[in-house]
């Protein structure tokens, strides 16, 4: 299986190389493979390499089950803590914020430890954060559960895909590292599910649904015990017999002696190519590795520009935005888009080697501007529509919310709430009175100050207004995320994979990663202050501009195929 790749021409970093490469090249185009050979090479892949994509991809279903349950979780905790926007944003951002962090240290810990170790390590922090969250008394030990959480997810997000290319057969490669974003998608769908059955506890339903999470943990940390390291990472750690052992263990039995040759020879021009010094000089210093670094930390900023994890983090709050009112109609709601994400990111699965990268990226980010369109187009319609102020009490007590004369205005102050009756077609008595601060469920003062609610009695909104457009933003939301779910959701993680020279992977797979936990930081962080600065269709007009400028920065990326013929990105993508 191994011998069709003896004559692999491969861009070097030096230049053009004729190298015996067991892998794909992670610097030049793919080899070029007929359908007939694919086939033959996938049906003589062995189990164990599927057992061993699986046990890594679990550390993505834990990111994405981390993305997907705060944002049900956050409805209830809001309410039981009294949480304002910035305590919000605190508990979603640090988690994010740790997580690059950890992904900016992962280079090191990854060359230094192993990829099977820091795997390790990350489910085992993630399983403590896991049960300090399921246990937390108040919003600051929630917060240290946050934090500790994000460690071991910035771990992961770095060393997993790393991991499945070192280990996958070169014809699978682009399907198993896009796997890790297939459990991704899937632990976001869990967890929105979960989110949706705890939402009828009352008390304590976020504890599920944050505690839940150490389930996977452990079940990676107990697997990962029984599996190998890297045989690339034995080789680059003088562990000869070990590493011929452990491909032997990978192959099924195979002769792999071509293949451990292979890799042997490929390290030994590493180590001439890469010099010495740090990694990261020696990546910024020469110009093909230079870009390589761009696009891949570039697309992973524009990912996070893009808006995908304010979705997903506060899609539930986003809906409610949008003027769904019931909590667990808006929890379920966000289950359908999280399902909507799942299923199309497995149409990226199988599109991935069939339209290839550029073409899937392209697409993806032309459609997803286009639904954000859409969804700031809903919000603007709320927001036009929004039902004017008709009744002022007189007991005002000199407050700022009687100032203001419609819904949409209410509720960009967090001080303020919409207190309104409404006979099935017509909103009316309705009056902007402020919140009472010691819990957002009710009015300070007045009719809406009771909590209890009955047929002809008023109705107390927080953080919506009530409107007829609500499936606009959720039509938005969905198609949101069927154009990115295929595209720009794996693309990113997939082509840093696979984009740099074998000595520069961990490294660059370790920038790109921080690049891409520092932007979601600054999104998550400010996403409900942008919102009330810049209204809610203003926030999502904005992140629809990032998306058509990443489009056109990455189309016109490939004038680097007529300036740099060693780098060639556009064959490659």
């Amino acid at each position: 299986m191994l011998s069709q790749f003896k004559d692999i021409k491969v861009h070097s970093f030096m230049g053009h190389k004729t190298v015996d490469d067991g892998e794909r090249s992670l610097i030049g185009p793919p080899s070029e493979e007929s359908p007939e050979s694919l086939l033959d090479q996938k049906a003589s892949t062995p189990i164990f390499v599927y057992v061993l994509a699986f046990f890594s991809a679990l550390g993505g279903f834990l990111f994405g089950y981390d993305t997907g349950v705060v944002s049900g979780a956050m409805l209830l905790l809001k309410k039981e803590m009294n949480l304002n926007a910035l305590w919000q944003e605190l508990l979603v951002s640090s988690t994010v914020g740790a997580a690059a962090l950890s992904a900016l240290s992962g280079g090191f810990l990854n060359g230094w430890l192993g990829r099977r170790i820091c795997i390790l390590l990350a489910s085992f922090v993630f399983s403590i954060g896991g049960l300090i969250l399921s246990l937390a008394p108040d919003k600051v030990v929630l917060l240290v559960g946050r934090i500790t959480v994000g460690l071991g997810i910035g771990i992961a997000s770095m060393t997993v895909p790393v991991y499945i290319a070192e280990v996958s057969p070169p014809q699978l490669r682009g399907q198993l590292v896009t796997i890790n974003s297939l459990f991704i998608t899937g632990g976001q769908f869990i967890a929105s599910v979960v989110d949706g059955a705890f939402s009828y506890v009352i008390h304590d339903g976020w504890r599920y649904m944050l505690g839940l999470s150490i389930v996977p943990a452990v079940l990676q940390f107990v697997g990962f015990f029984f599996l190998p390291e890297s045989p690339r990472w034995l080789l680059q750690k003088g562990r000869k017999q070990e590493a011929q052992q452990v491909l032997s263990q990978i192959r099924a039995g195979q002769n792999v002696d071509e293949e451990y040759d292979t890799i042997r020879t490929s390290i030994e021009e590493e180590e001439k190519e890469a010099g010495g010094g740090l990694v990261i000089f020696r990546i910024l210093s020469h110009g093909p590795t230079r870009k390589a670094l761009i696009v891949g930390c570039g697309l992973q900023m524009f990912q996070q520009l893009s808006g995908i994890n304010t979705v997903m983090y506060y899609s539930a709050t986003i809906l409610q935005m949008a003027g769904v009112r019931d909590d667990k109609q808006a929890i379920w709601l966000a289950a359908a888009t999280s399902a909507t994400n799942f299923v199309f990111t497995l149409v990226g699965v199988w599109l991935v080697e069939r339209v290839g990268r550029r073409k899937l990226t392209l697409g993806s980010l032309l459609g997803t501007g286009l639904s954000l369109a859409l969804l700031a187009v809903g919000f603007l319609l709320s927001a036009q529509n929004s039902p004017p102020v008709t009744l002022h009490p007189v007991d005002s007590q000199n407050s700022t919310c009687r100032l203001y004369r419609s819904c949409e205005l209410c509720m960009l102050d967090p001080d303020c709430g919409f207190c309104y009756r409404d006979n099935g077609t017509t909103v009316f008595d309705s009056s902007c009175v402020p919140v009472d601060q010691a819990s957002t469920d009710h009015a300070a003062w007045g009719r809406c100050s009771n909590r209890t609610e009955g047929p002809d009695s008023s109705i107390w909104a927080y953080n919506y207004c009530p409107t007829s457009y609500s499936w606009t933003v959720l039509m938005g939301l969905i198609l949101y995320l069927a154009f990115f779910a295929p595209g720009m959701g794996p693309m990113p993680w997939t082509v840093n994979s696979e984009i740099y020279p074998l000595w520069a992977r961990s490294t660059g797979n370790a920038c790109s990663a921080g690049v891409n936990w520092i932007f979601n930081v600054l999104v998550s962080l400010t996403f409900l202050h942008v919102a009330e600065f810049l209204t809610y269709y203003g926030k999502t007009i904005t992140s629809s501009h990032h998306h058509h400028s990443c489009r056109d920065i990455h189309y016109h990326s490939k004038v680097w195929d007529k300036s740099e013929s060693i780098f060639n990105l556009k064959k490659y993508l």
